[in-house]
């Protein structure tokens, strides 16, 4: 598994010890620097018996380790192919950012259905369907703030006095969406991810024109698609030019189940990768992505420090034996 039951245990038992020791009158100070060279040696003899993890048959072997007795035994394999290929993706400077691959849980197939997005998936859809559902070569646009008209302030008030003033207020809200609307075709983005709401006209107008929108995604995935598409986050639509465009071979709406979603993919060295993970039922859909989340977390350690020890209680009994040895020399 992934060693928290272990460092549980074990840390149980250092603690039943230390209060057997108080019970001797053996001053905590005393214990507190036994049990800290005794954890600074035992690191020195993991680092003597670990071997090299550089290779992608210890990752995928540290991966199915992982999720050993979690439900996933037939399945194990591939999915392990699975996760060594997100980790190595998004690995950055020896670093992993494991936030950066994100899981999708969708029951109605094997785990063996189960699948890598080198790109981001959103459960979003599109914000009407009058809008394109494939597009290729994809330039694509983040904004934080809506498009739509701002409310006005809390106690402002406007006094009309005539229809005519009526629809001329109108007619404004229209232009200044329109404005909106117009600046973000000028930019080349044929695919938006809006933060916040988008106006209906907003809508009607980019359905128009040809773009793809989605409205109300997520920080997280805002974040994730900037990493797998190059975009910058824009913080006002006036701001938004070419620049500040990602690009993504591939965004397309597809149910898959009984979930719509959206995919953002064929990216450039993307840094944010998704995996889609399927059961039979929710339950086993739910039990696999548990086992997957704790292999992630493993396999990423695995690559930012190198190393890996073999299983099956043998560092323990190495530790063991060499505390002794040393116990001997203090």
């Amino acid at each position: 598994g992934d060693g928290t039951t272990t460092a549980v245990i074990i840390a149980g038992e250092l603690l039943k010890n230390a209060e057997d020791l108080l019970d001797q009158e053996i001053h905590p100070t005393t214990l507190v620097m036994g049990y800290r060279k005794a954890a600074a040696k035992a690191q020195e003899i993991l680092n003597q018996i670990a071997i090299d993890a550089s290779d992608r048959e210890t990752l995928n072997m540290v991966a199915m380790t992982a999720m050993t007795g979690k439900g996933t035994e037939k399945a194990r394999e591939p999915l392990a192919e699975l996760i060594v290929d997100a980790v190595l993706q998004v690995e950055e400077d020896g670093k992993v950012d494991s936030d950066q691959i994100n899981i999708h849980r969708i029951q109605g197939a094997t785990v063996h259905d189960s699948q890598i997005v080198n790109g981001v998936v959103i459960d979003k859809s599109r914000a009407v369907n009058a809008m394109p559902k494939d597009l290729k070569n994809a330039q694509i646009a983040l904004l934080k703030y809506p498009i739509e008209v701002k409310d006005l302030e809390t106690d402002a008030k406007i006094k009309l006095t005539d229809p005519a003033q009526m629809q001329a207020f109108i007619e404004q809200e229209e232009q200044m969406v329109k404005d909106m609307v117009d600046k973000v075709v000028a930019s080349g983005a044929d695919v938006i991810f809006c933060q916040k709401g988008i106006d209906d006209l907003a809508q009607h107008l980019l359905a128009k024109a040809g773009i793809l929108a989605a409205k109300r995604v997520r920080k997280s995935d805002m974040e994730r698609i900037g990493k797998a598409t190059g975009a910058q986050v824009v913080t006002n639509v006036e701001e938004l030019s070419s620049e500040d465009l990602g690009h993504a071979g591939h965004v397309y709406e597809k149910k898959i189940f009984d979930e719509i979603l959206i995919f953002v993919e064929e990216c450039d060295d993307p840094k944010a990768v998704s995996i889609i993970l399927r059961g039979s039922t929710r339950h086993v859909a739910e039990e696999v992505e548990r086992a997957v989340e704790d292999a992630i977390g493993v396999v990423s350690a695995t690559v930012e420090d190198g190393q890996v020890v073999a299983g099956g209680g043998a560092p323990e009994i190495a530790i063991a034996k060499g505390l002794k040895e040393y116990a001997d020399t203090i």
